[in-house]
């Protein structure tokens, strides 16, 4: 099981759209492909910085971008499959 959830995860990303308007995600598709690329650009950062790689046995690359998209560290842009740092 995955913690948060695919569904928590989609109500976070929506929390911010008003009432009425089309939401950000809507299908758990939008949010792996949002939280794949995210962990591939944290993959490709630390390589570029030279980290060892076995340093992602305490923070696997894909439960970091989880955990971002969750407390909101990062978001999905609507009509994208983009996602943004703050």
């Amino acid at each position: 099981m995955l913690h948060p959830s695919y569904s928590d995860l989609m109500n976070v990303v929506n929390s911010e759209v008003e009432e009425g308007e089309t939401p950000v995600v809507n299908s758990r598709y939008s949010i792996v492909m949002a939280t794949s690329k995210r962990a591939r650009q944290i993959i490709a950062r630390q390589s570029k910085a030279g980290e060892d790689m076995r340093a992602f046995t305490v923070s696997k690359p894909l439960s970091k971008a989880v955990e971002e998209l969750y407390t909101g560290q990062i978001r999905i842009l609507p009509g994208e499959d983009k996602s943004e740092e703050d």
